[in-house]
């Protein structure tokens, strides 16, 4: 199976390092114009001087930050009003860890604002050229803790977790335009963002960070942790003509780590 993206156009949250920088990768070599948005400008300036152009497209970046909503939703407005969009993938940074009993209500709404909001309003955006062009795929990079809480990330189980049953509703409204909307769980992956859990955790335990990923390793079935690469392909799979018969779904990509069905 050959999967096309040229002429499509991708904007990739959180492209700056990490899984969206795997997954902005993969949709360049696939064919797609992809606009990095992330904070790192400078970061995302030499990531695009890699991505692949040899299907002729023309890539950029957008600096933004994530947690502060009214200055993200003028720049993301700005960004719309000379851009289009035909594959977006929201994914953003994750909030701070902690327990249900760590955090207080304010917590909730940042977590709420970085995680639900910015991912409604930047969808809502592109959906007006999707919809004109009857064609279109909305991915939003979420967690397994959205089916399999994990009690050190109380505010990204919870506000995930919303993201998923909106996608699912959005599925339905949309599917007759041609788009497809689906959500990826994130299971462990060799990412900065794991790497500072971890740290913290091993702190909290009073034993190495070391020790902490080999115990992690070792509840995966497949006795590693995933390399952001993969987690390009799904994206890219999920992106493409190919796979315009599925939408609304949750797909785990975890190594076989979820227990639920």
């Amino acid at each position: 199976m050959n999967i096309s993206l040229k002429g499509k156009n991708a904007l990739v949250g959180g492209s700056s390092k990490g899984i969206g920088e795997a997954i902005a990768r993969q949709l360049a070599e696939s064919g797609a114009s992809v606009t990095l948005m992330a904070r790192s400008g400078g970061r995302m300036k030499d990531i695009i001087s890699e991505l692949d152009t040899s299907h002729g497209q023309k890539h950029q970046y957008l600096s933004v930050d994530f947690s502060n909503f009214e200055n993200y939703k003028t720049k993301i407005s700005g960004f719309f009003k000379t851009n289009t969009v035909d594959i977006l993938v929201n994914n953003t940074q994750g909030p701070e860890g902690g327990g249900a009993l760590e955090k207080n209500v304010e917590d909730y709404q940042n977590a709420f604002d970085l995680l639900f909001k910015s991912v409604v309003y930047t969808t809502e955006l592109a959906l007006k050229h999707m919809q004109a062009n009857r064609w279109g795929r909305i991915i939003n990079i979420a967690s397994i803790s959205v089916k399999e809480p994990l009690n050190y990330l109380a505010l990204s189980n919870t506000i995930r977790a919303a993201v998923v049953t909106w996608a699912k509703s959005l599925a339905y409204d949309v599917a007759k335009d041609g788009i497809t909307v689906n959500s990826t769980l994130t299971g462990y992956f060799d990412t900065d963002r794991i790497a500072q859990l971890n740290s913290k955790k091993a702190e909290k335990l009073g034993i190495s960070s070391d020790e902490v990923r080999s115990n992690m390793e070792e509840q995966v079935p497949v006795k590693r942790i995933g390399d952001p690469k993969e987690y390009g392909y799904l994206v890219a799979f999920l992106a493409s003509d190919q796979s315009a018969f599925i939408t609304g779904t949750n797909i785990p990509i975890d190594g076989g780590l979820l227990k639920s069905l």
